[in-house]
């Protein structure tokens, strides 16, 4: 899909299902692999990313099939993986990229991950440098870009403090752990998503937690087991944004997920008056889920920054995009993280929101959006610069614009949703 027309929208309404989570999908994909005996995972995402982390394990030699939305992985034990002949092509995911490089680690044998010229951009030195103390051998382009080659071997468990918050270099470290003898233990500054943690559990491995801290048992024996992926809340956020954007709109959205880990947006949302609602809430696999019905209402703005940044890092490209239509506006700082995701997303939001006529100040670690009394938003020609949750959120702030918009590359939200426009036009009444 070279472009997309976006057509100014006058409501939302109805039910929406969402893909299967792809934070979690990852994670149950690659413990199936290391688990003994075959395991069935319902809603696999659907997204590019998550193809990757299946083609990658398939090439270190374990059958891994996805029939619609159903994956079926036969687990070889953690000592069970082949070196693969080829280089490991992780292709636009970073998460795939740094989960395998703490399982690599582990392995009596070498490999080579690359993937797309984005992804070769992206630093991953945060990931290496507890991987090296725990005993592998990494060598990458100019010590931090892919692609790089990792030479696994007898492991050792650490103690490791992480400098900044992030939720894949914890999961790496995990991961190798399983490879370490005794406890290996993350400290992190900022309680981040713990998927991994919970999916551990679910398979079998000992795990303790304490203030701050999660640890691994190293040895485990993994279980192939059912598991069913909730729904992605952060696809489910850009409804959220179409729904807060357009007058008398009401939007119930099924089985999504809850984690407590992930549901700071929501809890942003609220405080800036958001009429959410959550029904059916269960607990699956671990996992909390449950249903959460959304209608139109003025939202106040704010600033998001601190610990909140880390808590709700993929939801803020439609955060900031809603600020136009806020009554103070949005402000995210620290957040220069979003500098090295799939495009330096602050820029990329803050050219696109300008096209439409924003007002946007634009800061080393962040971003300004004034809100309404600068202006209605109008149409124009858009470029996500192939990041998947630029295309989405532009998309979702043209709904409420003057005039058409064209949306380029629009092809990229399939890296993580590729349901977005249809499921979209299904649901927005002009």
């Amino acid at each position: 899909m070279a472009k997309k027309a976006i057509a100014p929208a006058r409501t939302i309404a109805g039910t929406v299902e969402f893909p299967g989570d792809k934070s979690i999908s990852h994670r149950y994909a690659i413990l199936a692999a290391l688990a003994t005996g075959p395991s069935e995972i319902r809603n696999y995402s659907s997204a590019a990313d998550c193809r990757s982390t299946l083609d990658c394990l398939r090439r270190l030699g374990v059958e891994a099939e996805l029939r619609g939305n159903v994956a079926r992985i036969r687990g070889v034990g953690l000592a069970g993986l082949k070196a693969s002949r080829r280089t490991l092509d992780a292709g636009n995911s970073g998460t795939s990229m740094r989960l395998l490089a703490g399982v690599l680690a582990g392995q009596a044998f070498s490999s080579k991950l690359s993937g797309d010229s984005s992804l070769r951009c992206r630093p991953m030195r945060r990931v290496f440098e507890p991987l090296l103390r725990m005993g592998a051998e990494i060598h990458a382009r100019e010590g931090e870009f892919a692609p790089f080659e990792i030479r696994g071997g007898a492991l050792k468990a650490i103690e490791y403090e992480m400098p900044v918050a992030s939720a894949q270099v914890k999961s790496a470290i995990l991961l190798a752990g399983l490879y370490a003898p005794g406890w290996t233990t993350v400290r992190e500054p900022v309680r981040t998503r713990d998927h991994l943690e919970l999916a551990l559990r679910e398979f079998g491995a000992e795990i303790r937690r304490a203030e701050g801290s999660v640890g691994v048992q190293g040895g485990a024996r993994l279980e192939g087991r059912g598991l069913e992926v909730p729904g992605d809340l952060s696809a489910a956020v850009f409804f959220l944004g179409a729904a807060l954007i357009l007058p008398g709109s009401s939007l119930l959205l099924h089985d999504v997920g809850l984690n407590p880990t992930r549901t700071a947006v929501l809890d942003l949302l609220i405080s800036m008056g958001a009429p959410l609602h959550l029904a059916s809430v269960r607990m699956r696999d671990g996992e909390l889920v449950g249903d959460l019905a959304v209608r139109h209402a003025p939202l106040t703005g704010g600033v998001i920054s601190g610990e909140a940044v880390a808590l709700m890092i993929d939801e803020l490209p439609m955060l900031a995009a809603l600020g136009p239509y806020t009554e103070q506006g949005i402000e995210i700082r620290n957040a220069q993280e979003l500098r090295v995701k799939e495009s330096d997303r602050i820029a990329a939001l803050a050219e696109g929101l300008r096209r439409m006529g924003a007002q946007v100040e634009e800061f080393a670690d962040g971003l300004r959006v004034a809100g309404r009394a600068a202006g209605k938003l109008r149409g124009a020609t858009l470029d996500p610069r192939g990041d998947h949750r630029i295309a989405m959120a532009l998309a979702v702030a043209a709904l409420g614009a003057e005039g058409p918009s064209v949306l380029r590359d629009a092809g990229c939200v399939g890296v993580s949703f590729p349901e977005f426009f249809p499921a979209l036009e299904r649901v927005l009444e002009r």
